[in-house]
């Protein structure tokens, strides 16, 4: 059986929300063909959950890797919702998920409930590592902290039960602001040992994370994995920040970086794999994509080589923090 060392390649795993759907409509063959050849890149990884297109996402995922040794790759998924027979209209990131209805519910019967659907889905009999997800401001707003509330009551007793009968490895929580990872871990009893922190620890946003955060992290033993390390695609020249339109301010902070990446000849993809992946505290950063040829593309830009001169320059004109660890050779 795999560690999370042996399964990663060069640091890199696969997310899986654009399977889901986000954004657009993935034909089943694109969808089938990024897989494999993140498969055929070596990729052990793969990240999902039952949000990603009601369901989709895990669909797609079980699909081709229920055709390889259970014991040669690493599975994540979430807890947090669960989906029903229901229907219902979507709209949104995931318009063009299945129809089926999803529900928000982190208490104990619904995370068992949720690890039941997911592993049928999965087509698999066990998952590597949990995640809570979502329970943060970005989604419930002003009520979060009675949705944290009910999943510390909930899904982390749960999850924390079967991390100790070695039924998973891991867990902890999958969101995209700081406040919930951070609160989480002072927990004792229910503490996470590996949380997924989206959006917030990249080459266009880490500060607030390494004042608290990444720094807790190191010092309870907590691996994180940095999830959409381009910040919803911005960071590559798409327009959307955090899953939401970009702003100008933010399209222009991009293109100042560009100016500085093609000045020193360094692709920007290259730039926040490589920045991401070198704080001590992160595992693994999992990049999405619905093309098959990116992944070749990530591991490509994970090793490619960057000047050190690039990474003062981005620490003397303030893009990055003084305070970043940096892959400076």
């Amino acid at each position: 059986m795999k560690s999370l060392d042996q399964a990663l390649q060069h640091n890199v795993g696969l997310g899986t929300a654009p399977l889901g759907n986000m954004f657009r409509d993935v034909p089943e063959e694109e969808a089938r063909e990024t897989i494999q050849n993140a498969w055929d890149q070596g990729v052990r990884y793969f990240d999902t959950a039952p949000f990603y297109g009601a369901g989709l996402a895990e669909l797609r995922l079980g699909e081709v890797l229920s055709n390889y040794d259970r014991d040669d790759y690493l599975l994540s998924t979430k807890v947090g919702r669960y989906v029903t027979d229901e229907t219902e209209k979507k709209d949104g990131l995931f318009e063009d998920a299945r129809e089926n209805k999803v529900i928000t519910d982190y208490t104990e019967d619904a995370t068992k409930r949720s690890i039941e659907q997911s592993l049928e889905r999965l087509k698999t009999d066990r998952l590597d590592f949990v995640f809570v997800h979502d329970v943060s401001p970005d989604f419930h707003g002003d009520q979060w902290i009675d949705k944290f509330a009910e999943a510390k009551n909930g899904a982390f007793r749960v999850l924390t039960q079967l991390r100790e009968e070695g039924v998973i490895r891991s867990w902890g929580l999958g969101v995209n602001t700081l406040e919930p990872i951070e609160l989480a871990m002072d927990f004792e009893e229910t503490q996470p040992d590996m949380c997924l922190s989206a959006t917030q620890y990249t080459l266009l946003q880490h500060e607030r994370a390494l004042q608290r955060m990444m720094k807790k992290a190191e010092e309870k033993n907590i691996d994180i994995v940095v999830g959409s390390p381009y910040n919803s695609g911005v960071l590559l020249g798409g327009d959307h920040y955090n899953y939401e339109k970009a702003p100008q301010e933010i399209i222009d902070h991009v293109n100042q970086l560009k100016e500085i990446g093609e000045k020193y000849d360094v692709p920007l993809k290259a730039a926040a794999l490589q920045f991401s992946t070198t704080h001590p505290a992160v595992r693994a950063v999992i990049p999405g994509s619905t093309r098959p040829d990116r992944i070749k593309e990530d591991i490509e830009m994970i090793q490619r080589d960057i000047p050190n001169e690039f990474w003062e320059t981005l620490v003397d004109k303030g893009f990055i923090s003084p305070d970043a660890p940096l892959p400076i050779k």
